[in-house]
């Protein structure tokens, strides 16, 4: 039984990293100010003919999409002042790709959700306030593991983006459809790879913040918890009813 104790500690200090990182994900990508800021910093509206009110809705557009099941995609716009369609059909191709690349990032959110939840619920039902420090406890780690993994990937970003938007690419799609032409297609227009390097140091910011108020919070909770200890308010930690490990 011992060999397996651990198995609960470790999915949920896996968890929360998972959470920060998908709920900031999903965050972006329904975020109108993202795209509304990402065209206005790298002047969509002149490089496409469109004009800054019909981004805003051809953003829209492209969320409903993501989060509806709808296919395939249709975005018309007004292009120099003529309607069209606005995506060709390898752009069409592709997007339904990233689409189901966005409902695994939800699935993948809801599911650590659930399981965090669960966990700190039924614990804290069945030890009551004994399983708060563990439950700190396994959250400062998770907190210290989210922080390492966007520190590291975070300066890669920054010294080598090109080579981490490639690699994402590769491992994240079987086809080739997302090598798209500047010249004809306009996804690449409207967004491009420095609009994803903002939208990964997006993410990240958020991811971190959540993960230093996690730390925060539980370091604190946990300090809190020793010097009461040595001042005789509570029990040492040991004398107190059998809780989970880590």
């Amino acid at each position: 039984m011992r060999r397996v104790a651990w198995i609960p500690a470790a999915l949920f200090v896996v968890a929360v990293p998972l959470f920060l990182v998908t709920t900031s994900v999903t965050w972006a990508f329904n975020s109108a100010g993202a795209y509304e800021r990402g065209f206005e910093k790298y002047g969509v509206s002149g490089l496409t003919g469109i004009t800054r009110a019909d981004l805003v809705q051809v953003a829209a557009d492209i969320r409903h999409y993501f989060n509806s099941r709808e296919e395939p995609m249709a975005v018309r716009t007004r292009i120099f002042g003529e309607e069209r369609d606005l995506f060709n059909s390898r752009e069409v191709s592709h997007m339904r790709d990233v689409k189901r690349l966005i409902w695994g990032v939800y699935i993948i959110a809801a599911l650590s959700t659930f399981y965090l939840l669960a966990a700190a619920g039924l614990g804290l039902a069945r030890y009551r306030r004994r399983f708060a420090e563990t439950l700190a406890r396994r959250c400062l780690w998770g907190g210290g593991v989210t922080l390492a993994l966007i520190l590291a990937v975070g300066l890669f970003a920054l010294v080598g983006f090109d080579r981490l938007f490639l690699t994402f690419h590769q491992l994240s799609f079987s086809n080739d459809l997302w090598q798209l032409d500047w010249r004809t297609d306009y996804l690449v227009r409207l967004f491009p790879q420095n609009f994803w390097f903002d939208s990964t140091m997006w993410v990240a910011t958020r991811a971190v913040a959540g993960a230093l108020a996690v730390t925060v919070l539980s370091g604190g909770y946990l300090l809190y918890l020793r010097r009461a200890a040595q001042k005789g308010v509570l029990a040492p930690r040991g004398e107190l009813s059998k809780t989970p490990g880590m």
